[in-house]
């Protein structure tokens, strides 16, 4: 950050050109992780695996609502984005085990400002 924007988070630290031009769907690194957590499960996903690790079946027990298919094709997106990690135990039948890898832990600070920031603004952000 330069000295001109000192204090000054860092979202407004870059002049945006005007007009702003439209980009792609996933050329801008903000606007692909915010379509990656913006959908209806990641971010759950991501805060259950911050607590500890979780086998599959354990995770959609834990997800009122979230079929079979949502929640495997979730876990699928997140861990193709190296946020969660697929572990597969040699047990029989196999042991399959997903956990937030240290990319997905680093994402759980930013996550928990936010969250706390909507906790506090709640009554501000009704309609």
């Amino acid at each position: 950050m330069s000295d001109t924007y000192t204090g000054v988070p860092s979202v407004l630290a870059q002049d945006l050109p005007r007009p702003v031009p439209a980009v792609e769907p996933g050329s801008c690194p903000v606007g692909a992780v915010f379509d990656r957590l913006g959908d209806r499960w990641s971010l759950l996903v991501i805060v259950l695996l911050g607590g500890r690790a979780h086998r599959y079946n354990e995770l959609h027990r834990a997800i009122e609502g979230i079929s079979q298919r949502m929640l495997t094709r979730t876990l699928r997106a997140l861990e193709n984005d190296h946020l969660v990690a697929r572990t597969v135990h040699a047990t029989v039948p196999p042991g399959v085990e997903y956990d937030l890898t240290p990319l997905g832990r680093s994402l759980l600070t930013p996550v928990s400002a936010l969250a706390d920031w909507a906790v506090a603004h709640a009554h501000e952000l009704r309609t």
